[in-house]
């Protein structure tokens, strides 16, 4: 009886090796897979990047005047919007310092 009960112990602990095992090589597949596919990925984007980079030197080549100008109203919108934030924001501090009066 003592025998058959150490041989079902331990082929409790070999099969539970093995499960652990088969567990271990899963989760070592799936983060090789994670990892390529985050390569890939970065390629992509690497690749995305410089063709953007690319047409907009070709775009400001062909449209200079036109480039210039599309610039120039973007740093207005951004400064606006920028300036609109921080005057709202302020008036907000504001407010908040009255109401904890």
């Amino acid at each position: 009886m003592a025998q058959s009960t150490f041989e079902k112990t331990g082929e409790q602990i070999a099969d539970t090796v093995h499960k652990a095992s088969r567990a271990a090589s899963a989760a070592a597949e799936a983060i090789e897979d994670g990892i390529g596919t985050a390569r890939r990925a970065a390629k992509r984007g690497g690749y995305a990047a410089e063709e953007l980079l690319h047409d907009a030197r070709r775009r400001i080549q062909r449209y200079p005047i036109e480039t210039i100008v599309a610039t120039f109203a973007a740093g207005i919108v951004a400064g606006s919007a920028l300036s609109w934030l921080m005057r709202h924001n302020a008036a907000c501090d504001r407010a908040d310092a009255r109401e904890a009066d």
